[in-house]
C-alpha cells in the first residue's frame, strides 16, 4: 500500500522517536542522544541510540537501524502498512486510503517542491535586480546583514501582475503546478491567473528538513494585507509548520531551549544576533501541532512575545491552549519583553545580551496563569475571592494529566492563601489569631488558631485528623504515598497547612523518621500544630495511632484511609467532566475523563488489596 508522502512527513513529525522506543527499551539521556540495551541482541552494556533530531535509531552492536515506521515493524513484526497505520492512530491521524486519483495526486505533488525551490530563485534575484531597490533598503533599515539575507534565502516578489507567472513558464513549469503551489491565484469568476504575491519582500517558509513548502510576504506598499502567506497545498499545512524549524533544530540542542517568537522578522533578528534556535507560527496562534513540534526540541520552550497588548494577549492565549497538553517535566515558559518593544528593537537597542537577560528569565507558565487570573480583579469581598478561586480551579480543571492537574491545584491553592494573607487588614488578622471568646462554641472548629487545651471536635475533619497523624507517627509511609498525600484537599485551613509542610520536609530529605520530620517542622514553625494534633488524636481515632499496633495492620488501615480521599476525589471530577460531556462533546474532558478512570481502576486493584501488592 502507497501512501502519500506529505502524509508521511507530517507523521513523522508528529511522532517521537524517543517516546516510541522508550516504551519498550529503557532510555537513559546522554547528551543530544538516547541510549539503552539494544532490544534486537543481547548486551550488557547499552550500544543503542536513538534520537528526535535524526528521527532514527542505530545500534552500534548489531548494526540494526532506521526509523521509527522501522522500528516498529521490526519490534513487533509488522508490515510497513501495518506500522503506518498503528503510528498514525497513536498520533491522531486519519490514513488516506490510496485511491489511483489520489496516487497521482501524490506523484504531482512531489514535484511541487522543485517549482518553490525555484520561485525561491527566481524571488532571490530579484531582491538584487534594480526593481528590488525599495526591498533592499527595507531589509537595511532592519539592520539585515548580506550574510542573513542569504542564510534565509529572502527575495522580492515585483509589482507586474504576472512577472512571476511568466518567468516560471518559460522554464517550462506548467501553469497548473503554479496554481497547485499557491504562486498563482485561480479567480473563481474565471478569467487569467495572476501571481498572489506583489510589491512584496519574501520570506521562503520551508519544512522540518528545510525544504521550501511555501512563502510568506511582507508588503512594500500600502497593501490591505501587511503580511500574506501561501495557501494551503498538498505541502503546506499552516497549522502544522513553524517558520525556521530546520535551522532551529540544528541550534536548540547546544542551546537548551528553543525560542517561539511572533513572526519572521523576530526569527531572522533573533539569528542575526546569535539566536539561531528561534521558530514562530505563521500568524495565528500556536496551535496544537506546534506546540508538539516545539517540544520535541525542548522540554520548555521559552515564548517570546511583544511587549505590548497584543503581545500579552498572545501569551495569555497560548498559555491557555498549552494546558490540555501538559505532562511531567513538559510545560513553556514566557520572556516578557519591555513594553512596546519586540526581538528587533530591543537586539537593536540594547544589544544581544540584553536579549539573553530576558530569556534567562524567562517566567514559568505557573506565574503567567496566575497574572491572568488576577488581571483586573479586586479581591475585597468574599464573593470576588471565591471567584478567583473558581477561575483557577477551573484553568487547572484544562490538563489532562492527573498528577500535573494536582500540583498546579496545589500551586494555585498556596498562591490564594499567601495573597489573601496580604490582602486582609490588621484588624482581620488580629481576628485570626485571638481566642474564640464567643458565647455559643461552634460544632467544627478549624484546628489551628484556638488555645492548646481547648477541645477540638471532630466533624469533617476527622479523617484528615487521622491521616496526617498517622503520617507524623510514620513518615515511613510517605516513601510509597507523598503523592497520594499531596493531591487531597484538607477542609481545615490548618491541617492542610502542616500538610504541606509534611511534604515539604520529606522532599528535602532522603530518609526521614519521626525524630527527623519532627526537626524539620520545628524549623519551618510548624511543631507546636503537630505536637497539638498529635495530642488530640493519639489513641482516640485509629488502631494505627494507637501504641503496638501491628505494622503491616497499622499502615493498611492508614492506606485505607487514604484510598477513600482519592476515591471519593476521583468521583467528584468524573462528575464534573461528565457534566460538561453533556452540554458538547469536548476532548479535553474525554482525554481527563480516561486518565481519571484509569487511575481509579489501579486505585480501586489496590484499596481491595489490603498489603498493597500489585
Amino acid at each position: 500500500m502507497a501512501f502519500p508522502p506529505a502524509f508521511l512527513e507530517d507523521l513523522r513529525g508528529r511522532l517521537s522517536v524517543v517516546d516510541v522506543i522508550g516504551r519498550r527499551v529503557k532510555l537513559t539521556k546522554r547528551g543530544r542522544n538516547y541510549t539503552g540495551l539494544c532490544p534486537f541482541h543481547n548486551e550488557k552494556s547499552p550500544s543503542f541510540n536513538c534520537s528526535d533530531d535524526r528521527q532514527g535509531y542505530k545500534c552500534f552492536g548489531c548494526g540494526a537501524g532506521g526509523d521509527v515506521f522501522g522500528f516498529v515493524m521490526q519490534t513487533e513484526n509488522l508490515t510497513f502498512p501495518e506500522a503506518v497505520e498503528k503510528l498514525a492512530a497513536e498520533a491522531g491521524m486519519e490514513v488516506p486510503r490510496v485511491s489511483p486519483e489520489a496516487r497521482e495526486r501524490a506523484e504531482q505533488a512531489s514535484g511541487l517542491a522543485n517549482v518553490l525551490d525555484l520561485a525561491a530563485k527566481w524571488y532571490e534575484s530579484q531582491l538584487s535586480a534594480k526593481a528590488g531597490a525599495a526591498a533592499r533598503a527595507y531589509a537595511e533599515k532592519r539592520g539585515l546583514s548580506a550574510d542573513t539575507i542569504a542564510r534565509f534565502r529572502l527575495g522580492f516578489a515585483p509589482a507586474g501582475r504576472t512577472a512571476m507567472k511568466e518567468a516560471l513558464l518559460a522554464r517550462g513549469i506548467p501553469e497548473a503546478q503554479l496554481v497547485e503551489a499557491g504562486l498563482l491565484v485561480k479567480p473563481d469568476e474565471g478569467g487569467a491567473t495572476f501571481d498572489r504575491f506583489r510589491t512584496r519582500l519574501m520570506f521562503p517558509i520551508g519544512d522540518r528538513r528545510g525544504r521550501i513548502i511555501a512563502f510568506g510576504g511582507r508588503a512594500l506598499d500600502d497593501a490591505p494585507a501587511k503580511y500574506l502567506n501561501s495557501p494551503e497545498t498538498p505541502l503546506f499545512h499552516k497549522s502544522r509548520t513553524l517558520y525556521n524549524l530546520a535551522m532551529a533544530r540544528e541550534a536548540a540542542p547546544a542551546a537548551g531551549t528553543v525560542i517561539v517568537s511572533e513572526g519572521y522578522m523576530d526569527v531572522i533578528a533573533l539569528a542575526q544576533a546569535g539566536f539561531g534556535h528561534a521558530v514562530a507560527p505563521l500568524g495565528t496562534a500556536l496551535t496544537e501541532e506546534q506546540m508538539g513540534m516545539a517540544w520535541k526540541l525542548a522540554a520548555e520552550p521559552i515564548l517570546c512575545f511583544d511587549g505590548d497588548k497584543a503581545g500579552w494577549n498572545a501569551a495569555l492565549r497560548a498559555a491557555g491552549n498549552c494546558l490540555p497538553l501538559l505532562e511531567p517535566g513538559r510545560s513553556f515558559r514566557f520572556a516578557v519583553l519591555p513594553e512596546g518593544q519586540d526581538p528587533d528593537d530591543l537586539i537593536r537597542a540594547r544589544g544581544p545580551t540584553a536579549m539573553a537577560e530576558i530569556l534567562a528569565a524567562a517566567q514559568p507558565l505557573s506565574d503567567i496563569l496566575w497574572r491572568k487570573a488576577l488581571e483586573g480583579r479586586a479581591l475585597d469581598t468574599p464573593e470576588r475571592r471565591a471567584a478567583l478561586k473558581k477561575a483557577l480551579d477551573d484553568m487547572a480543571g484544562e490538563i489532562a494529566h492527573a498528577d500535573v492537574r494536582e500540583y498546579y491545584r496545589q500551586d494555585f491553592k498556596a498562591r490564594l492563601a499567601k495573597q489573601f494573607a496580604q490582602a486582609a487588614t490588621p484588624a482581620q488578622r488580629q481576628a485570626r489569631t485571638a481566642p474564640w471568646a464567643g458565647r455559643g462554641k461552634p460544632k467544627v472548629i478549624p484546628f489551628g488558631g484556638v488555645p492548646a487545651s481547648y477541645p477540638i471536635a471532630l466533624g469533617q475533619g476527622r479523617k484528615e485528623q487521622s491521616l496526617l497523624a498517622g503520617v507524623l507517627l510514620h513518615p515511613e509511609y510517605l516513601n510509597a504515598h507523598a503523592e497520594e498525600l499531596a493531591r487531597i484537599d484538607f477542609s481545615s485551613g490548618d491541617l492542610d497547612t502542616l500538610r504541606q509542610a509534611v511534604i515539604h520536609a520529606h522532599a528535602s530529605a532522603e530518609s526521614l523518621d519521626a525524630t527527623g520530620l519532627r526537626h524539620h517542622l520545628d524549623a519551618s514553625g510548624h511543631g507546636e500544630l503537630a505536637d497539638r494534633l498529635l495530642a488530640f488524636a493519639k489513641g482516640k481515632i485509629s488502631s494505627y495511632l494507637r501504641p503496638g499496633a501491628a505494622p503491616e495492620q497499622a499502615q493498611a488501615e492508614w492506606r485505607e484511609t487514604l484510598a477513600t480521599f482519592r476515591l471519593k476525589a476521583l468521583a467528584d471530577e468524573k462528575k464534573a467532566i461528565g457534566q460538561r460531556l453533556e452540554d458538547a462533546s469536548h476532548e479535553t474532558a474525554m482525554r481527563q475523563l480516561r486518565s481519571l478512570r484509569l487511575e481509579e481502576t489501579d486505585l480501586m486493584a489496590a484499596h481491595q488489596d489490603p498489603q498493597g501488592q500489585k
